[in-house]
């Protein structure tokens, strides 16, 4: 897989971000990588009642600023969870 469809896969679903992470070329599509991680994470959050939901509309419209960088080839963060980095 080459470096633009591991960027959008690491943001379709967590079996997409693995088909990305174990198939794709990692080196070059990490920012997108860990974004996804990071996004998919924090989006588990939305479980709690009432500000879960709102947090979960938050982490979908990041979710949908990531995809955009990556169909477009940019590394732009997302706000807020932009700068946490999991993957080294």
């Amino acid at each position: 897989m080459d470096t633009k469809t591991t960027s959008i896969l690491a943001y379709i679903t967590i079996v997409g971000w693995l088909i990305a992470f174990l198939a794709g070329d990692k080196e070059g599509a990490k920012f997108h990588l860990n974004q996804g991680l990071v996004l998919f994470l924090f989006g588990l959050l939305g479980v709690v009642p009432v500000l879960g939901q709102i947090w979960a509309i938050f982490v979908f419209v990041c979710l949908i600023i990531g995809l955009i960088g990556a169909i477009n080839g940019e590394e732009k963060e997302v706000p807020l969870l932009g700068k946490i980095k999991i993957l080294k």
